[in-house]
């Protein structure tokens, strides 16, 4: 889909730039896919803030993904793609030859009426799931499990997708867009293609407003404050690291501390990209 922009009418439309969303289907989702949802304002069951800057938004109903892709050799057509309040990416509608109806991550390049299969040995064709083991080397892909039968945790966000660059004694060798290469068992499932709506990281929200309605509230900067509301107050870091609120360490600080995964990485993204 492609950008849509307009004329500037108020200050509010003069930097806005949104994905034209026409192509999408205008309805209410299929009610039997949906859950309603309660939004926590950032604040655990003890009522205080847990995660800051979140609060108020739209009303949002909560659709169900099928990430797992276990209905084997049964062809699906894609009766129609949606809008997601949820996710970045578009979803799409599938009704199956026995009646039964589901919702999947849209990928890129498919359309309404398109046939969908899910299986151990399936065409290779945007929308087909299979284990990664009947893929071929350099496949594009998306919606990865990490443990098979889990349903897919890697690469769901618009516009993603990973690799199939290599396999080695059971495992499957997957470079992800953030340039690190990683190992997933060869039985979990992968979906052909690269994830839809490729231009969300295009848009412009245009004003302060349509951020409120997404359900984010104002981020103050630390180094704004004064010295007694924040460790950077004072309008000078004065040589110190960027913290938090708290203290703890921020702006480049390494996060990820999992040392029962750590062997499955055999190329971090921190490393010179050649």
């Amino acid at each position: 889909m492609a950008l849509k922009t307009y004329r500037p009418t108020s200050a509010g439309l003069r930097h806005l730039v949104i994905v034209d969303r026409s192509g999408l289907w205008k309805g209410a989702p299929v009610k039997s896919l949906t859950e309603g949802k309660t939004k926590s304002g950032g604040r655990n069951n003890a009522g205080r803030i847990t995660t800051r800057h979140i609060g108020g938004g739209h009303k949002q109903t909560y659709r169900y993904i099928d990430f797992r892709r276990r209905k084997f050799d049964v062809a699906a057509t894609v009766e129609r793609l949606e809008y997601d309040p949820n996710r970045t990416a578009f979803i799409a509608l599938l009704k199956y030859e026995d009646g039964d109806v589901a919702y999947i991550l849209a990928p890129q390049r498919l359309s309404v009426g398109d046939t969908v299969i899910a299986g151990e040995k399936v065409d290779v064709k945007p929308g087909n799931a299979m284990p990664l083991a009947s893929m071929p080397i350099g496949t594009i892909i998306h919606n990865v499990e990490l443990k098979p039968g889990r349903g897919g945790q890697m690469a769901r966000s618009a516009g993603s997708f990973a690799q199939l660059v290599g396999r080695d004694s059971g495992w499957a060798i997957l470079k992800l867009a953030s340039g690190e290469t990683r190992r997933v068992r060869q039985d979990c499932m992968g979906t052909i293609g690269a994830v839809s709506n490729p231009d969300h990281s295009n848009a412009v929200t245009g004003k302060a407003g349509r951020t409120r309605w997404k359900g984010t509230r104002p981020t103050v900067r630390g180094i704004t404050m004064n010295p007694i509301d924040h460790p950077n107050g004072g309008r000078t870091n004065g040589g110190k690291h960027w913290v938090t609120p708290w203290g703890k360490p921020t702006k480049g600080a390494k996060t990820r501390k999992n040392k029962a995964t750590d062997k499955f990485i055999i190329r971090s993204r921190h490393l010179k990209k050649k």
